[in-house]
């Protein structure tokens, strides 16, 4: 067997040395090159096909695993499929970090929560470019695969989620437009792939463990409703129009079948409805949800049958935690027929194969290396994302600090100096990260620097107060790093609460009683802001997330005012009380006499809303002239597209004008609302948007923003997309700033007939 390492002859030797090191197929003068699966005028199909056909049923059966066996009887090496690269390449089963260079480190861009916030697709698809990039620079040279499973678009309902960070946020509309992007960027705009990516999780999936109730064992009770316009929007983005490579079942069930089982999910909505089936694609489990099915939603009985259902029913791919499912004995007790198989290896090899992998020399990729990791360009992508999401959440005046030399900073808190608490979850090795305390001490200044505390909720053993005061007696200005690092825990646990912790409201209150200037910048996911926003002896606060491998600079130049902060809120901010008004596991988005509501459409008594975020500099946006009155059916008729909800509304003009002193970006956020269509419920739901750039103090920018038919229509109760008649209210901003009112008339139109559920499964 003649097998290459896909690497210049100088990293092949550094390749072979890793525990597992890949190896691509060798069309070249190997065992397989007779296969047509080599044929590159052939389609992926037959390829695909012939890749198969090559195959006895036991290496058939040792491929159907995210742990791929290969064949060495033919030439076909082994694969791990589970490579990860949420915002930037990361650690992962099938994936490498060698201790040197030159594959040593990676760029870690912040969380994605943090990248929408900046609201700007065409930065979104920069750091998919990076990433994609980088990874299939990994993939070329031995380190990992090209399967990458990123991104993840649920969407981020409830503040308690311990892996929220890793979404868009909790908009439909944002986070689709984020997959979109994301998308574009990591797989490229060629006939090849640059690597395949995978939307997950399929679908509901949106808490881990929870009051006794688990991912692994809990029933997603969805409307039809909240289903189409919620959570499968962006799931749609991701198979209809992005044709995305790679799907991932999610653990948990869906209206009482299991995802990894469902036919209605997989089957019904994503490959016919969304017409996901000639894409190269394929679908894989999360890790031992395939066991999920019989031994915590016994569905079926034994391991054996819920294997053979699952990929009866349209899975792929077991990712597998050692055997958590039972290929052998499906196939040995009649469960899972051949056919079934066959359609599983055919969907995963032509993915493999829409990345070049059994393209050899001729690989459109193949030139991408060591010097395409961690660019000047990359780092400097890196630190604009840092600068474009981060979000002001108060403002007295005192930021910027305005600081004259030799000012003295006290930098206090349990992330100040701490560069592991910056990168975020799903990470790997960054080739630096630069702490707030580096970055200050950079720029020239005196930094006195003190710990706090981070999870407490008491304040018995306080080993921090007295050091974090005597740093900030002997400073001009306090600048408190505090908030909540969950990242470790995100996988598994999720929060009862989302108050301060109580030995960080001590600290900031004792901290603010020396009456000096006190920033707070806060990390990790939202909390109740409400008793730091009260305080007067705290000036501002600015909200970060986990900000990447370039935080601590980006942090710095906000505070100082080298750069002006223009992120918005991806996420409501709710009162403490709001975890004791609903329980986690309530998939139900409307209000009700029981329950408050989820999101900013639902939701009233926000702390901090959907899209808040202040400025440096005070803006005066405007509409510009708008139809008063649009025909429905003249619309449609105008509209080509085999998605009507894809067509384009006439576009809204923005017009911004600078009258401050500071040169800033904006955001533009546009929100829809108004009483028609189903009832009872008025509506307030964002419809577009966009990031105008460095309008400088004095100067007027325009921007012209898309929207779509889909973007202004509603889902009715049985999760079709409508366009109703009615008058419409458009409102800027948020708060609301400026608005107008257009009418539709005519009659209804569908633009999408969502499908039924079976009535019996």
């Amino acid at each position: 067997m003649h097998l290459r390492i896909l690497a210049g002859a100088g990293l092949v030797g550094l390749a072979l040395a890793q525990p597992y090191p890949y190896e691509f197929p060798d069309c070249g003068d190997g065992i397989i090159s007779s296969n047509p699966v080599c044929d590159r005028s052939l389609p992926p199909s037959e390829r695909a096909a012939a890749m198969v056909e090559a195959m006895n049923v036991t290496e058939k059966l040792a491929n159907l695993v995210r742990s791929a066996q290969g064949a060495a009887r033919i030439g076909l090496p082994r694969y791990n499929a589970w490579n990860e690269a949420l915002h930037g390449v990361a650690y992962a089963p099938g994936l490498n970090f060698p201790q040197s260079p030159p594959f040593n480190a990676a760029t870690s861009f912040p969380m994605p929560v943090l990248l929408a916030a900046a609201f700007d697709d065409d930065l979104i698809e920069k750091v998919g470019v990076v990433i994609g990039t980088e990874a299939r620079a990994w993939a070329n040279h031995g380190y990992s695969g090209l399967t990458y499973w990123t991104p993840n678009v649920n969407t981020f309902k409830d503040p308690r989620w311990g892996r929220g960070s890793e979404t868009p946020g909790e908009d439909a509309l944002r986070v689709s437009r984020y997959a979109g992007a994301m998308i574009r960027g990591l797989e490229g705009d060629k006939a090849e792939r640059r690597i395949v990516a995978t939307c997950k999780h399929f679908a509901g999936n949106d808490f881990e463990d929870w009051n006794g109730v688990s991912r692994h064992d809990f029933d997603a009770r969805l409307t039809l409703q909240d289903m189409a316009e919620y959570y499968l929007l962006p799931f749609q983005q991701c198979a209809r129009d992005s044709k995305v490579g790679s799907f991932m079942c999610a653990y948990n069930a869906v209206n009482g079948v299991p995802s990894c089982a469902n036919d209605y999910l997989m089957g019904t909505i994503l490959r016919e409805h969304w017409n996901w089936t000639e894409t190269n694609n394929y679908i894989t489990s999360d890790c031992e949800a395939v066991l999920d099915v019989s031994a915590n939603h016994h569905y079926v009985e034994t391991n054996a049958e819920g294997t053979a259902i699952c990929f009866i029913r349209g899975m792929d791919n077991s990712c597998e935690y050692e055997s958590t499912s039972d290929i052998p004995g499906a196939w040995n007790q009649g469960l899972l027929p051949e056919e079934v198989i066959d359609r599983a290896l055919r969907r995963t090899y032509e993915t493999l194969i829409s990345a070049g992998y059994f393209d050899g020399d001729s690989s459109e990729y193949l030139s991408l290396g060591w010097a395409d990791v961690n660019t000047p360009e990359a780092q400097e992508l890196a630190l604009q994302t840092v600068l474009d999401g981060t979000v002001l959440l108060k403002n007295d005046g005192t930021l910027p600090l305005e600081l004259e030399e030799g000012a003295t900073l006290a930098m206090v808190g349990f992330w100040a100096n701490d560069s592991s608490k910056i990168i975020g979850g799903y990470s790997g090795r960054p080739p630096y990260a630069r702490t707030p305390v580096w970055a200050a001490q950079q720029m020239g200044y005196k930094v006195n620097v003190a710990t706090g505390p981070i999870l407490q909720q008491n304040c018995t053993n306080d080993t921090w107060t007295e050091a974090a005061l005597e740093a900030a007696r002997k400073s001009d200005y306090i600048l408190y790093f505090g908030g909540i690092d969950t990242s470790a825990a995100g996988e598994t646990l999720d929060r009862y609460d989302i108050d301060w912790p109580r030995a960080q409201r001590a600290l900031l209150k004792a901290l603010s009683k020396l009456n000096k200037p006190l920033v707070v910048v806060q990390l990790g996911d939202q909390l109740d802001n409400t008793p730091l926003l009260r305080a007067e002896g705290i000036n501002s606060i600015l909200w970060t997330s986990w900000p990447g491998q370039d935080g601590g600079p980006g942090i710095m130049q906000l505070i100082t005012g080298a750069k002006s902060p223009a992120g918005r809120l991806p996420v409501t901010q709710y009162p403490a009380s709001y975890v004791n008004d609903i329980p986690i596991t309530e998939m139900s988005l409307r209000p009700t006499s029981e329950t408050p509501g989820r999101t900013y459409r639902w939701y009233a008594d926000a702390v901090q809303p959907f899209g808040y975020g202040l400025h440096y500099t005070e803006f005066k946006p405007t509409f510009a002239e708008f139809p008063s009155s649009i025909s429905i059916q003249e619309l449609v008729a105008g509209c080509d597209n085999a998605y009507p909800d894809t067509c384009a509304f006439p576009p809204l003009t923005v017009q911004v004008a600078n009258d401050g002193s500071r040169t800033s970006d904006y955001v533009a956020l546009v929100f829809l609302a108004g009483e028609y269509g189903p009832a009872p419920y008025p509506f307030k739901t964002l419809a577009t948007y966009g990031r105008l750039r460095d309008i400088a103090a004095g100067e007027e920018a325009t921007a012209e923003l898309a929207w779509t038919f889909g973007d202004v229509a509603r889902r009715d109760e049985d999760g079709n997309t409508v366009l109703y008649p009615g008058t419409y209210t458009v409102l800027l901003d948020e708060p609301t700033v400026a608005t107008f009112e257009f009418e539709l008339t005519g009659e209804a139109e569908i633009l999408d007939h969502w499908p039924a559920p079976p009535t019996e499964e």
